[in-house]
């Protein structure tokens, strides 16, 4: 984060008379840029498949090597709640007719620990939320704008992946790197898949390996790469419609902005604003992987986060068919 965030504008200041779409699909709307993805973007996302290969893009909770999380949160913890030794002698294990055993267990975990949908709800500034719901909305769970909207009506539509670590010849990007709207176009024109008006972008940048690689390190200094802001790249969302930017990283953007030293501008910016879905923390090292090999970065992208109600957020394990 910011050194010195005394110094920084304010969000107000900084995204005055940024582009929004507050009440473009009515005063009760709570999914955002995802009306843009209409039977008319399913069925022509549909039309991409013809391996039938599959790719799921969750990490895995509880990893043995570690789970990346946003600085202060703790990753999950599952706890084994029944098993095997519950039935030894003088255990707890209930006696059902015909004699059977199982394991239970249950997990401790933030919700947006792991693989996740962000709710548009989950960040606000100068005291109103996406559509312009009250930030006293929040207290004690979402009552606007949380996960659930986006849960029960699902994600559908043509994604194309844009590896910037291999556009930029390295193997992942480096602490605080940054890209633009228009390195992510020549990204995708470099790949022979331009981006389409309402793609759902999924950007690669392979920077939580180094997560595995530094363990606690990784977190000094802490600013992940990504895109960076600017009106222009703003305009350019709203102009391609972009309804979900998926990215394998926490944060989804770079988490300092090098150009005012605000956290998280793009989160406002885009998501507050725009109503465009943030999904982070994806595993796109398989996905990747084959698009290099076969040269096809489009495909349909599937998700839903789980359906919890007044959440900020869910985990979720997106499907990416080929």
């Amino acid at each position: 984060m910011s050194e010195n965030p005394s110094t920084a504008p304010d969000l107000v200041d900084l995204l005055a008379g940024s582009p929004t779409n507050w009440g473009k699909w009515g005063s009760d709307d709570e999914v955002g840029a995802l009306n843009y993805l209409g039977p008319e973007q399913v069925l022509a996302a549909v039309r991409l498949v013809s391996s039938g290969k599959v790719f799921t893009l969750q990490r895995l909770i509880g990893d043995p090597k570690g789970d990346p999380v946003w600085p202060g949160r703790t990753p999950a913890e599952r706890i084994q709640v029944l098993d095997e030794s519950n039935w030894d002698e003088g255990g707890n294990g209930a006696s059902y007719p015909g004699g059977l055993h199982y394991a239970d267990d249950k997990i401790d975990a933030y919700l947006q620990g792991s693989t996740q949908y962000d709710a548009l709800g989950h960040l606000w500034y100068g005291g109103q939320l996406y559509n312009g719901y009250d930030a006293r909305s929040t207290v004690g769970g979402l009552d606007k704008a949380s996960v659930q909207p986006i849960a029960e009506r699902g994600i559908v539509g043509r994604a194309v992946l844009l590896d910037m670590a291999r556009f930029r010849g390295k193997p992942t990007l480096d602490k605080g790197e940054t890209f633009t709207h228009e390195d992510l176009v020549a990204c995708a024109e470099a790949q022979g898949e331009p981006i389409q008006p309402r793609d759902i972008l999924v950007i690669r940048t392979n920077f939580l390996q180094l997560f595995h690689e530094q363990g606690e390190a990784f977190y000094e200094g802490f600013n992940e790469p990504g895109l960076v802001y600017s009106p222009e790249l703003v305009q350019w969302f709203q102009d391609m419609e972009i309804p979900n930017l998926v990215t394998d990283t926490i944060a989804n953007e770079v988490t300092t902005d090098p150009n005012n030293g605000v956290a998280l501008v793009l989160h406002s910016a885009l998501m507050r604003n725009l109503g465009v879905t943030l999904t982070e923390i994806a595993d796109l090292e398989r996905l990747a992987a084959d698009c290099a090999e076969d040269g096809r970065y489009a495909f349909l992208y599937v998700a839903a986060p789980l359906n919890i109600a007044q959440a900020a957020g869910s985990p979720v394990n997106p499907v990416a068919i080929k």
